[in-house]
């Protein structure tokens, strides 16, 4: 009876400090300001186009735009679409497509193909993605939609998944109709989709890339039309563009210390100027915030274990990227139960760090237990222990 009566003790004065400590943690601990950083964004750019948008491509958030919504004609990169359908369904099949005249007969921009080659799905890709060819546009909408106009469809069906409200495809190459047209800002979503697709990013990024064609028996070396691939520090692709009505379209993308950007500019005289400009504000206004807890350590009640507290720790994740606006409202909140029961093993997640911006969590860092407890041994009644016997003794 004194035993009981030591161990009920024992567990109301756990009971007692794990309800302390879970108010201690809410008050002390609850909301935190992250530490400052410094900054030092420059003024934003001024552009030759007549339409202009960047972008943080990792979440989608505005850094500079003129015009962005206003719907205009693209050009050539249409083809961003048009080379991502293709290149997603190349990742599912590769067909090998042998060329009409339909599929080949089209003005402007070539990769040179001819009635009767051979080539692949994601090859056509390339052709788009490098020399901007109409005529690998053509084939590719063909040959997956048996009609420029089927996949026009296409097209737009994922424009609409992607929330490009201003948008409205006719062609797959991106020459002139007056139903054909985006906008900056719906074109730099479509940009950031696009160089989420490995594929796509490996090709759109190198200035040069070589085409194996099974009919004729020949290898092509293609060079890429985005000068920005040798002119800016960082730069990743994507397409350039160029009719008489629409004028100097260019989609972009940048990256540098995990910080990655889309620019778009339609007709836009000076493009490679614009968007050396807008990416030079783009770096200079994001930087990435470390979120490192691993030094974290804090001490957690625990009911019914042969310890009466356990050691929690934090841990490392991905970096956030920031605006200095955004560093000033960034808020830690640390949760904690008032308490744990045993057992606990190490490593087992028992509350969590979070970084809210806006009312939001954009990270989390869990906290785990450093160590293991195990479960206080329960005396069994004489009752218990009978039955238990008699168990062993049937089995």
């Amino acid at each position: 009876m004194f035993r009981k009566r030591i161990k009920l003790e024992r567990a109301r004065k756990i009971w007692i400090r794990a309800w302390s400590a879970g108010l201690i943690l809410a008050l002390v601990i609850g909301v935190v300001g992250a530490a400052p950083m410094a900054w030092g964004a420059s003024a934003p750019p001024s552009v030759s186009a007549k339409a202009a948008v960047l972008i943080n491509a990792d979440t989608g958030e505005v850094l500079f735009a003129k015009n962005e919504k206003e719907r205009l004609s693209m050009a050539s990169t249409t083809k961003i679409m048009t080379s991502l359908l293709a290149l997603e369904q190349a990742a599912v099949s590769n067909p090998e497509i042998t060329l009409t005249t339909e599929m080949v007969t089209v003005e402007g921009s070539s990769m040179g193909l001819k009635a009767g080659y051979r080539l692949t799905l994601r090859d056509l890709a390339v052709g788009m993605l490098t020399v901007s060819g109409n005529d690998a546009a053509n084939s590719a909408a063909i040959a997956m939609a048996g009609s420029k106009e089927e996949f026009a469809k296409r097209m737009n069906a994922r424009a609409a998944e992607l929330g490009m409200k201003d948008t409205h495809f006719v062609t797959p190459s991106g020459l002139d109709d007056p139903e054909h047209y985006s906008t900056a800002y719906d074109m730099a979503v479509l940009g950031a989709a696009a160089i989420d697709n490995a594929d796509f990013l490996s090709i759109c990024s190198q200035k040069q890339v070589s085409v194996k064609f099974l009919v004729p028996d020949q290898t092509v070396r293609y060079s890429n039309h985005n000068r920005l691939l040798s002119m800016y520090e960082g730069c990743i692709g994507i397409k350039t563009g160029f009719t008489k009505k629409s004028g100097r379209c260019l989609v972009s993308a940048a990256e540098r210390n995990g910080v990655r950007l889309v620019a778009v500019t339609l007709n836009a005289p000076d493009d490679w100027t614009d968007h050396q400009r807008m990416f030079d504000y783009g770096f200079s206004a994001l930087q990435p915030y470390e979120i490192d807890d691993s030094s974290v350590s804090l001490s957690l009640p625990v009911v019914g274990g042969v310890q009466e507290t356990v050691s929690v720790v934090g841990g490392k994740v991905e970096p956030l990227i920031l605006t200095e606006e955004q560093h000033a409202k960034l808020k830690r909140v640390v949760e904690l139960p008032r308490f744990a029961y045993a057992p606990i093993a190490p490593g087992q997640a028992l509350g969590t760090i979070r970084y809210e911006l806006d009312g939001k969590t954009v990270a989390t860092v869990p906290l785990t237990a450093s160590g293991e407890v195990a479960a206080v041994p329960v005396e069994r009644s004489w009752w218990q222990k009978v039955g238990a016997w008699f168990a062993g003794w049937f089995s």
